[in-house]
C-alpha cells in the first residue's frame, strides 16, 4: 500500500499504528448488526467453495461514529468516483446459505 497524505487538524491527537495493522486485512462481505446502543460490523474473506466463512475483524461502534463513517465514506466514494468513474455493482452480491434472519450482508 503506498503511503497516504495525512490529515492534520490543529489541536487533534496525532495517531500511532503497529505497523502489522498496517498492513490491513482483506474483505469481501461485512455482517453488520446492533442494538440500541452499538453497531457490531464483522468483515469476511469469502472464497468460492467454503463451506465456513472466516471473520476478518470485527469492529464495534457507538451510532455516532457510525453515521460519522457514513458521511466520511460517502464522500470519499464521491472523490474516488470523480477521480476513477463509477463503481459498477453486480447485479449478484456473494451470500451466506442460510444466513440468519436479520443480518445484512
Amino acid at each position: 500500500m503506498e503511503n497516504q497524505e495525512k490529515k492534520t487538524v490543529p489541536g487533534a491527537p496525532s495517531v500511532d499504528a503497529d505497523p502489522k495493522v498496517l498492513e490491513g486485512i482483506y474483505a469481501n462481505l461485512a455482517i453488520i448488526v446492533h442494538s440500541s446502543s452499538e453497531f457490531v460490523v464483522d468483515f469476511l474473506g469469502l472464497m468460492p467453495g467454503m463451506s465456513r466463512v472466516p471473520v476478518k475483524e470485527r469492529l464495534v461502534l457507538t451510532p455516532p461514529a457510525v453515521k460519522t463513517l457514513l458521511m466520511e465514506l460517502r464522500e470519499n466514494l464521491a472523490q474516488y468516483e470523480k477521480l476513477f468513474g463509477e463503481i459498477k455493482i453486480a447485479d449478484s452480491v456473494p451470500s451466506i446459505p442460510n444466513m440468519p434472519t436479520g443480518f445484512k450482508a
